[in-house]
């Protein structure tokens, strides 16, 4: 059995943020991580020399960032794409109507026009929402109040239940009333062409991390913590546990006694999304030129609706399209083939014979993946965005929760995950700690 200061559970980004700013002030740190490798929900594949992000893609907003800040400090190239919480304008979106027709740009203005006026009324319909109200009863209301025919009105329903399923991955009924409150971005989004892992792979530089360490039991009292791993027991003063809510959910994983409250109540009031990646290249680019993003309203778009242009990231003509909620269910088992050709068959609605045969097809599993059991959490009906902080709340002085779904702002992100990770190691030394070691030479 081995003993150190601090015991850190995950070697994401917020387990990794944590251990090399406590690391840096002088605790003796390990980190147990079940994966074979750091990273966790940043992961990177290379195979055959593509770069494909099948993890977190985005800084979603660099602006005031301390993951762009990061980002630079280690000398990670970036690529401008700013799809900010699925904009509906603000950069170049080519619209397709029902009958699959490209709308021209009075069309579309039009459209874009009626989100924005809904999104106007939604903030105080959510702001006097009850506390059970999901986000469908919301947007139901604020389109209600526009007072709209049946045809304009059904072109924005699906728009927000698109923007609920493409940010949190889950069914517009299942998200809370306040489930996209905290969805803002703040400056430019980018996207790294060398891989996102490298963030991890950097912050990891000189920790003890010990990979292909599955832990099943966090032990805590008065006395402090151990943790029970495949490969035996590492006992500690305190530990900052960064796995995901699936995880920690999960009948796999033990924390000993159980959360009290207010943890326990707060984590079980958020689950985790069914949100897959799908990404298709090409030999050539037969879609728009000059936009960020293609779109396709009516009921051929209620599983693929939205396609975003990766060409810029590495020259090969590239589509990004999502499986997300009740897709990404109904999906989970299909074949890659499967759903490649369900996704072609829309993009041959659009552009016809133009489509050609993709050369490589990726598609992620983190609804199967036992070390998440999805890709992010979202708030269910009856959360509150205080849920999120409440989770973290130190448990006996020795036991410590973050990751991506116990920081209010910008929950499910990378920024989320090293600021949580940041405020984990700040409360296990008792003082402040400048996130700017994390990356200071």
């Amino acid at each position: 059995m081995e003993r150190f200061d601090t015991i850190v559970v995950g070697a994401g980004v917020s387990g990794l943020t944590a251990a090399r700013l406590l690391a840096r002030a002088g605790r003796r740190v390990v980190v147990v991580e079940a994966r074979d490798r750091t990273g966790g929900r940043v992961h990177t594949d290379r195979t055959d020399g593509r770069v494909t992000d099948l993890g977190a893609s985005w800084i979603h907003g660099i602006e005031d960032s301390a993951v762009h800040a990061a980002t630079q400090a280690f000398g990670m190239r970036t690529v401008e794409f700013t799809v900010g919480g699925y904009q509906p304008d603000s950069r170049p979106i080519a619209y397709y109507g029902p009958d699959g027709v490209r709308l021209t740009d009075a069309q579309a203005q039009t459209s874009i026009a009626d989100i924005h006026a809904v999104d106007a009324t939604l903030f105080d319909v959510v702001a006097e929402s009850a506390p059970d109200a999901s986000y469908l009863d919301v947007t139901d209301e604020a389109v209600a109040r526009q007072g709209w025919d049946a045809e304009r009105a059904a072109r924005v329903r699906e728009y927000m239940q698109h923007r609920s399923e493409e940010q949190y991955g889950a069914w517009i009924a299942d998200l809370a009333a306040h489930g996209l409150d905290d969805d803002s971005i703040d400056g430019d989004e980018v996207v790294f062409p060398d891989g996102y892992d490298l963030l991890p792979t950097n912050l990891a530089q000189g920790l003890d991390v010990r990979l292909s360490h599955v832990v099943s039991r966090v032990a805590w009292s008065a006395d402090g913590v151990v943790v029970t791993t495949d490969h035996g027991e590492f006992t500690g003063a305190d530990a900052v546990v960064t796995v995901p809510v699936g995880v920690l959910q999960s009948s796999a994983f033990a924390i000993d006694p159980p959360l009290p409250e207010p943890n326990a109540s707060a984590l079980g009031r958020l689950t985790m999304n069914a949100f897959e990646k799908v990404f298709l290249r090409f030999e050539t680019k037969f879609w728009d030129d000059g936009v960020y993003a293609i779109r396709q309203q009516g009921p051929e778009g209620v599983w693929w609706h939205s396609w975003y242009d990766l060409t810029a990231l590495h020259g090969t003509p590239t589509l990004l399209t999502f499986a997300a909620g009740p897709a990404a269910i109904a999906t989970r088992s299909w074949p890659v083939e499967d759903i490649a050709d369900s996704v072609l068959s829309q993009l041959r609605r659009l552009y016809g014979d133009r489509v050609e045969q993709p050369t490589h097809v990726d598609v992620t599993r983190w609804q199967d993946d036992p070390f998440s059991h999805g890709s992010y959490a979202y708030m269910t009906v009856g959360s509150t965005t205080d849920d999120h902080e409440v989770i973290a709340t130190p448990v006996g002085g020795v036991l410590h929760l973050a990751g991506e779904a116990t920081w209010t702002d910008d929950p499910a992100t990378v920024t989320a995950a090293m600021l949580s990770g940041h405020r984990a190691a700040e409360r296990v030394l008792g003082r402040s700690v400048a996130i700017e070691e994390l990356w200071a030479d």
